[in-house]
């Protein structure tokens, strides 16, 4: 049987409307959420999969409104939790099959306007076509107080008027398109007017007309993307509620689809009892001051704290977080990268002293060299060794050029020796500062964590000061992102944790009374 929280219908009809209005504007980016599903769809791990009761049968039409309504949970996903969420026009593939189809389409269209334009009398057929597209083109930006500007466009561009005009050999479609152009320009967005300036210097019809549709392109996806901000706050009032429900509904579908969250969750119960009681939160213990059976919040702070280290390559991502795979695997190429550029940090402030330590912009200069000599640290091509050692040269130089500035004794040969030879061995996935750094980073985390509905940050460890600005960043986004996890699936994991936690106090019990 799945797990069943809250009845949650109040906000759903409120979204099913949001949906409705912005589905086609949303088409694109739409599809791209529909892709990142599928690249991190448990489906695609099966060796990997618990083992678990078969789900019952599903026909077509339950598998595709199910795959909607995922879909949809993705998508106010996207749009909440990413702030810089905009539309973006589709770009084909240079050399795909469909590119080449729409290219061959769209010349000959514009070839047979062109053909019929230059006719002894002109042929204004698909001309007045166009006119009527940019007359509805026109018409959709308008808001209902622009009466007005209705008219104007109404009176204007009057389909049947124009008809009669080139019947009759007055049709003047250059003043038409320069008051389609003066339009454009009325309602566009700021960001448009160099491209309505440019409209005004082309003077030949059919390119003409082929720029105007590609500028009323771009102002759809503008007032798409306006639609999207606009909706944003309403979507962040009720989202936690309309995912939990639209992930219910998935789940009623496919009762098993807990299995990774469940062996998740069960992983950080295991490694926190491994630590034994005393390395469990203060918040865990009973009113005797010992330790109690393992906390809720305690096994679910580990949980999300193994997303960092996750191996995405061989192991499926819990399903409720499948949506935010990809910003947990950045925020883990980001931790790994500031693991290395803290330990040369260390290493160097250690070879050089308390001289250089408060020296304004050298800590800055040398976190810049670092982290551009380890652009791309995670790409198979990517030689560590070699960048650090090219990192060692530059930090001795920069280093050397500091101490001589204000007036200390640059570096020997051999003080320079070791420490290139300390950065270099940074590559080892053994070197016991690297470890260090590492592990004072993840306790920062832990701490953030648990202090995460304070307003005070927890203090920084020892030895994370010159990446402080850059951990803080990161934490920060974690944070928002497990805090709205947690908001969402709290009921699943409370009930996923309940059995779990159950279980581990039985044991407890056991080997006490064995004892």
């Amino acid at each position: 049987m799945s797990q069943n929280p809250d009845k949650l219908n109040a906000s759903d009809e409120k979204l099913s409307g949001l949906e409705d209005d912005e589905e086609e504007n949303l088409e694109n980016s739409d599809q791209s959420v529909r892709k990142r599903i599928r690249q991190s769809a448990p489906g695609s791990h099966r060796d990997d999969t618990p083992k678990s009761s078969p789900s019952r049968p599903v026909s077509i039409e339950e598998l595709m409104e199910t795959a909607k309504g995922v879909t949809n949970m993705a998508l106010a996903h996207e749009i909440v939790v990413n702030g810089d969420f905009q539309i973006k026009p589709a770009e084909l593939p240079e050399h795909s099959l469909e590119k080449k189809v729409r290219d061959i389409v769209h010349k000959a269209f514009w070839d047979c306007l062109e053909a019929q334009l230059k006719e002894d009398p002109p042929t204004y057929d698909h001309a007045i076509k166009l006119l009527g597209e940019i007359k509805e083109s026109l018409l959709s930006f308008l808001l209902p107080g622009h009466t007005r500007l209705r008219s104007q466009i109404t009176e204007v561009l009057d389909l049947d008027l124009i008809k009669q005009e080139a019947e009759n050999g007055a049709l003047d479609i250059s003043k038409l398109v320069k008051f389609v152009i003066g339009m454009m320009g009325t309602l566009c967005a700021p960001a448009r007017d160099e491209d309505i300036k440019k409209l005004k210097d082309i003077n030949e019809i059919v390119p003409l007309f082929r720029a105007i549709f590609s500028v009323l392109d771009l102002m759809k996806m503008d007032m798409a993307n306006f639609a999207v901000s606009s909706i944003r706050p309403k979507l962040m009032q009720q989202s936690a509620e309309y995912e939990r429900k639209k992930f219910q509904e998935f789940l009623e579908k496919q009762p098993n689809s807990l299995d990774f969250v469940t062996k998740w969750l069960q992983e950080a119960a295991d490694d926190l009892a491994k630590l034994g009681h005393e390395m469990l939160p203060l918040h865990c213990s009973d009113a005797t001051g010992g330790a109690s059976a393992l906390c809720f919040t305690a096994v679910q702070n580990q949980a999300y704290l193994k997303l960092l280290k996750w191996d995405h390559v061989n192991r499926p991502f819990p399903e409720t977080l499948l949506m935010d795979q990809t910003r947990f695997l950045e925020m883990q190429l980001e931790l790994e990268q500031l693991v290395v550029v803290g330990t040369v940090l260390l290493v160097t402030f250690s070879a050089a002293g308390p001289a250089l330590i408060d020296v304004p912009g050298f800590t800055e200069r040398i976190k810049t060299i670092v982290r551009v000599l380890l652009t791309g640290m995670h790409l198979p091509s990517f030689n560590l060794k070699e960048s650090l050692a090219t990192v060692g040269e530059k930090v001795c130089a920069e280093v050397n050029s500091c101490l001589s500035q204000h007036g200390f004794t640059p570096f020997s040969a051999e003080r320079e020796a070791v420490l290139k030879g300390q950065i270099q061995a940074v590559a080892s996935p053994e070197n016991s500062i690297c470890k260090l750094i590492d592990s004072r980073i993840q306790k920062f985390l832990d701490n953030y964590l648990a202090s995460s509905h304070q307003k005070s940050l927890p203090a920084i460890p020892g030895g994370l000061g010159p990446i402080q600005r850059e951990l803080e960043e990161i934490a920060a986004k974690y944070i928002r992102l497990v805090t709205y996890n947690r908001m969402v699936f709290s009921p699943y994991y409370d009930a996923v944790l309940g059995k779990i936690l159950t279980k581990e106090e039985s044991q407890i019990v056991g080997k006490s009374e064995e004892s």
